[in-house]
This record gives structure tokens, sequence and C-alpha cells, in this order.
């Protein structure tokens, strides 16, 4: 009867632990992976990041902060989503100004256009009710948590310039130009969206395709 209460004890214990995971955004937690410095050093250990401020942290005898001045990409593997994600510091002018090295996580890529994404915590009046968070699927979209919600910015980089998506389908064929046809068939067919992230990166992967034929 001790054994089973016990088990039991630790079996609740580890759902705790994955709702407690859940309850938390990728940039709150740890990860696996390998920070890769301008100067050619290579770092691995345990590795959380910050877009909003450009920074990213590597756990492992001790915590080192690093910009995106001195990165030249890093690589994470999201245990709780699944999957590699890669993170590369780009120039770019966020506000206007002048530009400054920037993070921006690859999507896809390709010989003619590469989709680049920034998330960011943003706050939604819906509720997702007794299940709490439920976070982020990368090849889904984003779904929403109580009082927040992970969103994204989207970019492309094409002609070496990168631009804001403005979410607009017209905006979209104007990225992905010479296939109008194609895409929109290939996305009716396959029920996608165009201001979703995993709907937005099956479509430019697409297009990408169709630029090698």
């Amino acid at each position: 009867m001790k054994k089973a209460i016990f088990t039991l004890s630790l079996v609740f214990m580890g759902l705790l632990s994955v709702m407690a995971q859940q309850n938390q955004f990728p940039s709150q937690i740890w990860h696996k992976g390998n920070i890769y410095g301008t100067d050619g050093q290579v770092f691995s250990g345990l590795i959380k990041y910050d877009l909003e401020n450009n920074l990213v942290q590597l756990k492992n005898e001790s915590i080192i902060t690093l910009t995106a001045s001195n990165v030249s990409n890093f690589e994470i593997y999201d245990e709780l989503y699944g999957g590699v994600r890669n993170f590369y510091s780009l120039p770019y002018s966020l506000n206007g100004d002048y530009e400054v090295p920037v993070f921006f996580e690859v999507l896809t890529q390709g010989d003619d256009i590469v989709l680049l994404c920034r998330e960011y915590i943003a706050t939604d009046s819906r509720s997702m009710g007794a299940y709490g968070a439920m976070g982020m699927n990368p090849f889904w979209g984003p779904q929403t948590m109580v009082g927040y919600r992970l969103a994204f910015n989207y970019y492309f980089f094409k002609n070496g310039k990168i631009q804001k998506y403005s979410l607009k389908k017209k905006d979209l064929y104007d990225y992905l130009t010479g296939h109008d046809d194609e895409i929109d068939l290939f996305m009716r067919k396959n029920r996608l969206e165009h201001d979703k992230r995993g709907d937005l990166l099956r479509i430019t992967a697409y297009y990408n395709e169709l630029n090698k034929n």
C-alpha cells in the first residue's frame, strides 16, 4: 500500500513538473543547445534567449550573457515542443533608425527567399479555461494562454534585404512572385492560412521548391 502511494506521488509530481513547463513560454525556460560566437568560439550547454533585448544566456558551470553583437547564431533543442530551432544575428533597424545586430529565428530558407520570425509575448483577453496555458506548437501556430499568448512578427529576407511581413495576403504574393496560381491552389488544397506560423512556413518552403524547377 505504501509503495503504491509512493508511486502515485512520483507520477503526480511528474505531472506537476510537466504542467509547470507548459505554463511557461519557450523564452522562459532553459534549452540544450549551442552558441556560435563571431570570433569562431562555440559554447555548449543550457540556453535561454531574450529576443526583446537581443540577448542569449548560456548556463554551464556558470551563467554568461551574450549579445547579438558577439553571436553569429545559436541553436536550441526545444524539448517542450520538439525540434531544433535556429536563430541568426542579422543587421536590421527595428525602430526605423540605424541597423544593429538583431536575433531572428529562421523558419525555412531557399535560394530565393528566407522566412524569418521574432516571437514576443502579447496580452490576450481570451482564456483557455481550466486547462490553463497551451503554449506554442511550432508547426500549427500560436495558441492562447490565460492572459497572455505567444505572438510572432514575420520577415522575408529577399534580394539581400529583410522586410517585415504585414500579414496581408496580397502582400504575401508580392514576396512570393511568379507562382500565384500554384501557391493559391496549394493553400486551398491544404487549407493553409497566410498568417499562421506553421502554414506560412509550408507556403514559403513550397515556393522555394517551385523555384528549383
